[in-house]
C-alpha cells in the first residue's frame, strides 16, 4: 500500500512511522527542515517498545501525494481548506483521504475543496515533535475511522501494522467525543503549559473541566448528536492514563504556533450560540488561548 501524509506533524509521522515499518511505501510532506532530516537519516521514531530510524521518503511538495492508495491528511484545521486545495490535481482518482484531525468538520471543508469523499478519522495517541525528523510516542495510537467501501480493508492494513483500528458507523458521535475530549484539556494545559497529570492536582482545575465538558454535552444534545453516557469519566481516565502528556494545544503555543482553538472550544461557542446555549466556560479558555496567540504575534524590541 502506498500512503502519503499530508501534514508530517507528530501525529502523521507516528503513523507514517508505524506503516513504513510494516514495509508499507509511506511519503511525508512536511515543512524543510523536517523533510531534509528524514531523507538523510530515516524518521527517528522514540517509543516505548521500539527506539531506531525508519527509512522513508519525505517531500515539501503537495505532488508527493501522487499514486498514493491512502492520504493521511492531518495538516491544522485551519489550512484544511488550502493543503486540501493543493493536493487536489495530484490525487489518485481511488484514492483514500482519511483525516486525522481536531475539529468535527474537517472532512466535509475538504471534500468541498477537492471533489473526492474525505473519511472522518478520530486520532487517540500521545505523540511530540522532539526534533526534525525525530517522534516521541508517549502512548496510546489507535484510530476510529468513518464508514466507507474502501474503510474496512484501510483497517485490516493498519491492524496488521500495530495500529489498533475500528470502523465506526456513528463517526459524528466519535467526532464529539473527541472534540469535547480537546475542549476539556486542550486550553488548560496551554495555557498552564503543564501536563494533564500536575494540572489535574491544581485545585479548581477538575470543575473547570467539567463544566466544559457540560458545556459541550448541552450543545452536542441540542444538535442532535447522542454522546456516551460516560463520557466524563472516560475524559478524566485519559488524563490519568497520561499524566506527562501536553495537548497539542500547548505544544503550539511553546513553538511560537498559531493553535486550533477556534475549531476545539471555539467551534463549541459558536455552536452554542447559533443554538442560543450559553457556554461561558468555553468562551474563557477560548479567549485565554486567543490572548496567549495575540502575544506571540507581538513584535519583540
Amino acid at each position: 500500500m502506498k500512503v502519503a501524509v499530508m501534514g508530517a506533524g507528530a501525529i502523521g509521522c507516528y503513523f507514517g512511522a508505524m506503516l513504513a515499518r510494516a514495509t508499507h511505501d509511506v511519503v511525508l510532506i512536511g515543512r524543510p527542515q523536517h523533510v531534509d532530516a528524514v531523507n538523510q537519516h530515516g524518521l527517528l521514531l522514540e517509543s516505548r517498545n521500539f527506539h531506531g530510524h525508519i527509512p522513508m521518503k519525505a517531500t515539501t511538495k503537495p505532488s508527493g501525494v501522487e499514486g498514493a492508495d491512502v492520504v493521511l491528511f492531518c495538516v491544522k484545521s485551519p489550512d484544511t481548506e488550502s493543503a486540501g486545495r493543493a493536493i487536489a490535481p495530484f490525487l489518485k482518482p481511488d484514492a483514500a483521504i482519511l483525516c486525522l484531525q481536531n475539529g468535527v468538520d474537517n472532512a466535509e471543508r475538504l471534500q468541498a475543496v477537492t471533489g473526492r469523499t474525505a473519511i472522518p478519522t478520530i486520532v487517540y495517541v500521545a505523540t511530540e515533535m522532539a526534533g526534525a525528523g525525530h517522534i516521541k510516542h508517549n502512548g496510546r495510537g489507535d484510530l476510529i475511522i468513518g464508514a466507507s467501501p474502501a474503510s474496512a480493508d484501510i483497517a485490516r492494513q493498519f491492524i496488521d501494522a500495530a495500529i489498533p483500528t475500528t470502523v465506526s458507523e456513528n463517526v459524528i458521535s466519535d467526532l464529539w467525543a473527541k472534540l469535547i475530549t480537546n475542549c476539556a484539556y486542550n486550553a488548560v494545559s496551554a495555557i498552564a503549559q503543564l501536563p494533564y497529570g500536575i494540572m489535574l492536582k491544581v485545585k479548581g482545575v477538575p470543575d473547570v473541566i467539567e463544566n466544559a465538558i457540560d458545556e459541550c454535552l448541552s450543545v452536542a444534545k441540542a444538535a442532535g448528536v447522542t454522546i456516551p453516557a460516560d463520557i466524563k469519566q472516560a475524559i478524566f481516565a485519559l488524563g490519568e492514563a497520561a499524566p506527562n502528556q501536553y495537548s497539542s494545544t500547548a505544544q503550539d503555543l511553546a513553538r511560537g504556533k498559531l493553535t486550533e482553538i477556534d475549531y476545539l472550544n471555539g467551534y463549541v461557542v459558536r455552536k452554542g450560540a447559533a443554538l442560543g446555549i450559553a457556554t461561558p466556560t468555553n468562551l474563557t479558555l477560548h479567549a485565554m488561548v486567543k490572548l496567549r496567540e495575540a502575544h506571540l504575534q507581538q513584535p519583540r524590541s
